[in-house]
């Protein structure tokens, strides 16, 4: 047996679809394929939807301030999601845990896999790596997007290099005096 790696992929699904939301099943399937889920999920009408609103309660999750609070919103994800864990050998992946029922529909399915990944990422890595890119911080940056901290320093604070870049480019004009509508090249140019 080996453990599933519950947490990262769990929690990167769900920070992918929620800073990029498909615009059908398809693409929800799609993407959880992209992120190693390889089970085949019953078909229920409106899944689409369900799955969405399963991501805008993993959301609630992510903008909790205080670790307790995002606990407690945690905990109620896990008891909508509660199923006996058992153990599977589907697809030649070897035998894991599962923490869901057998044929639940898909947005049941990513319930389960997003509260327990979340839990297991938030009480293994620490309850503050689940933010959202600092980059939409500041006035006027639209970035809105979810930041999963993976890395070893827990540091992260950015969701991508170009966000990461574009605070950077803030604070180095902030620091010469810049105005904020100048272009490329310094004042006086």
């Amino acid at each position: 047996m080996h453990l599933n790696p519950y947490g990262e992929y769990a929690v990167l699904l769900a920070a992918s679809l929620a800073n990029d939301w498909p615009e059908s099943r398809a693409g929800i399937i799609a993407r959880t394929r992209e992120h190693g889920m390889t089970m085949d999920f019953p078909h229920a009408p409106g899944d689409h939807e369900a799955v969405h609103r399963v991501i805008q309660r993993w959301l609630e999750v992510v903008d909790a301030g205080a670790p307790a609070l995002r606990a407690e919103l945690l905990n109620e994800l896990m008891k909508d999601a509660a199923a006996y864990p058992r153990l599977t050998d589907h697809d030649q992946e070897g035998w894991h845990l599962h923490y869901r029922d057998d044929g639940q529909p898909l947005a049941g399915v990513l319930l389960a896999v997003f509260s327990v990944g979340t839990a297991l990422h938030l009480t293994t890595r620490g309850m503050t790596r689940l933010k959202r890119c600092e980059a939409g911080d500041a006035p006027g940056d639209p970035c809105r997007n979810v930041v999963v901290d993976v890395t070893r320093n827990g540091r992260q604070r950015f969701c991508s290099v170009r966000c990461g870049n574009r605070a950077a480019v803030r604070r180095h004009r902030a620091a010469q005096n810049w105005p904020a509508s100048a272009g490329r090249s310094r004042p006086g140019r």
